[in-house]
């Protein structure tokens, strides 16, 4: 007899895949019993569930139950020795304390003339030289930087990219927005604005105090990071750059000029197929103190332990986390982001629970870890990674994490419902990327598209979820995503927009790729680094 038909003999491993899970246990993860949970978290009452907030705590509660209901077992040690369900961590609310930019005679406050992003922290007011650099773009066909050092000088830019008379985008040559522009185009200009040294990036993304009234409403997302939360306490990154979202009023002020002026000179730009040099400058004066207030999260883990292969452990993950409550009062109910992948753990974790119930439990361990604070820029996945690994990473095989999949994204609306973007499967794993294919061919047939796994994606899906504090630790992973969506956070994304038939499909297709992943003979091996 060969090994794996003794250990079949002697009940320490499951029946051959095939012959088990197609019918009797992924058929028991439905539209059906996902709807009945996501009613629950993307309910009102929740609040929107963010981070360190009342809803944040009643969801991981419901989810706590969820994994007592189905037999999972609590393996996180509680202060009075016992085992319980959630994994506390205390984050750091980076609340703004004396915060302020002056330009001439004038005075500028956050939140009312200017929105701020990034990590900004100056304790002691600090005076720069101030430069216009045009639209703040830098590639071969179209360079604002040739020519000019704006090393340890506060650059003002204009929001989106040059395009012309007919729409196209000078940039890319094309009607598609290129990384430079779009309402996420300020992280192309930030990121290299620091390589070019600058010491702070003011971006022109309003013409007028009303339409920045606007702005902070259309920019909920960004505007959750004016006092933003850390895992670590104390002042960080001091000196670095911030990022600053700016009116026109407020562009002229630090350049010394009038908006008259700054208005031709941003004609003068959209006139020419080419960068403008221009000689506006000025100075500005900035304070930005932080002051910290804690405030506490959780995550919550569920486990199943395995039968031969018990040491060796499978993450399924997702984050139960949203955006909360808008500025205007609205609830931002995250219903697909990530409502959806939450009910999805849930759904694959009672299909596991009852294999195991029925004797065909994995032969791999698998911890089912739903977190916090990944609105928050992934804070509740890397305390679990990071600093407090329930299982030590040596021992954890792969993540498969699950993020927004209950809708179709614009790309493929009116043309497909039966696709599903796989993100990082072939980073680390050639053997990961083999299994996920083939699982889903011989069970699920999905369109599996990779466009979110190209390097080159202006989106940076990849490092935008969970798995990746996984993956940065060179644990293989897949990223399950259905895309982007109008509603992405917005009080919008409701239950009524889901489609649970392909959330259904999508579960089913993590259960079964989690199923050969913990069932197989030999642990993942990790042969490759295309981070």
């Amino acid at each position: 007899m060969t090994s794996q038909q003794l250990l079949l003999a002697a009940g320490l491993i499951t029946l051959p895949f095939a012959s088990i899970a197609q019918d009797k246990f992924a058929n028991t993860i439905t539209a059906t019993d996902l709807e009945k949970h996501l009613r629950v978290l993307a309910a009102d009452d929740m609040e929107g569930r963010e981070t360190g907030t009342r809803g944040q705590r009643k969801a991981a509660d419901y989810i706590a139950t969820q994994f007592a209901a189905e037999g999972l077992k609590p393996i996180v040690k509680e202060t009075d020795g016992k085992l319980g369900y959630l994994q506390p961590y205390t984050l750091y609310k980076k609340n703004w304390g004396d915060f302020y930019v002056s330009a001439g005679d004038k005075r500028f406050e956050p939140q009312k003339d200017f929105m701020p992003n990034g990590l900004l922290y100056l304790p002691t007011e600090t005076t720069y030289e101030t430069v216009f650099v045009g639209y703040g773009i830098g590639e071969t066909n179209y360079d604002d930087y040739a020519g000019r050092d704006v090393k340890g000088k506060a650059i003002v830019v204009l929001d989106d990219e040059p395009k012309t008379a007919d729409g196209k985008k000078l940039v890319s040559g094309t009607s598609e927005a290129s990384k430079w522009g779009g309402p996420n185009g300020w992280r192309a200009k930030s990121i290299l604005a620091k390589e070019k040294g600058a010491a702070q990036l003011f971006i022109v993304s309003a013409e007028s105090a009303e339409a920045f009234k606007q702005l902070l409403t259309q920019r909920s997302a960004m505007q959750a990071r004016f006092n933003r939360l850390s895992l670590k306490p104390g002042a960080e990154n001091v000196g670095s750059a911030g990022v600053f979202l700016i009116t026109s009023d407020m562009a002229a002020a630090l350049l010394s000029t009038s908006t008259a002026t700054l208005s031709q000179a941003v004609t003068q730009l959209a006139q020419s197929p080419k960068p403008v040099a221009s000689s506006l400058a000025g100075s500005v004066a900035m304070k930005a103190d932080r002051v910290d207030e804690k405030t506490e999260s959780s995550n919550v883990l569920g486990f199943i332990e395995g039968t031969d292969k018990k040491d060796e452990v499978l993450v399924v993950s997702s984050h139960y986390d949203h955006i909360g409550i808008s500025a205007d009062g609205q609830i931002n109910n995250g219903a697909n982001d990530d409502g959806s992948g939450t009910v999805s753990v849930l759904e694959i974790a009672q299909a596991f629970a009852k294999a195991k119930a029925a004797g065909k439990g994995p032969r791999r361990s698998i911890l089912f870890l739903t977190v916090s604070g990944e609105e928050k820029g992934l804070l509740g996945s890397q305390y679990y990674a990071d600093m407090s690994p329930v299982i030590p990473l040596e021992k954890t095989v792969a993540d498969l994490n699950i993020d927004m999949v209950g809708r179709v994204d614009d790309i493929h609306l009116g043309k497909s419902d039966n696709y599903i973007y796989v993100i990082g499967s072939d980073k680390l794993s050639s053997e990961l990327h083999k299994i996920s294919e083939e699982t889903n061919k011989k069970y699920i047939n999905m369109e599996l598209d990779y466009k979110y796994n190209d390097p080159q994606d202006s989106q940076r899906i990849y490092y935008r979820s969970d798995h990746y504090n996984f993956a940065k630790h060179q644990i293989p992973i897949i990223f399950y995503f259905n895309g982007l969506h109008p509603d992405y956070h917005k009080p919008t994304d409701d239950i009524e927009k889901i489609d649970f038939k392909l959330a259904e499909k999508s579960a089913r297709l993590v259960f079964y790729t989690a199923w050969e992943i913990a069932n197989r003979d030999q642990r993942l091996v990790v042969d490759s680094n295309k981070q």
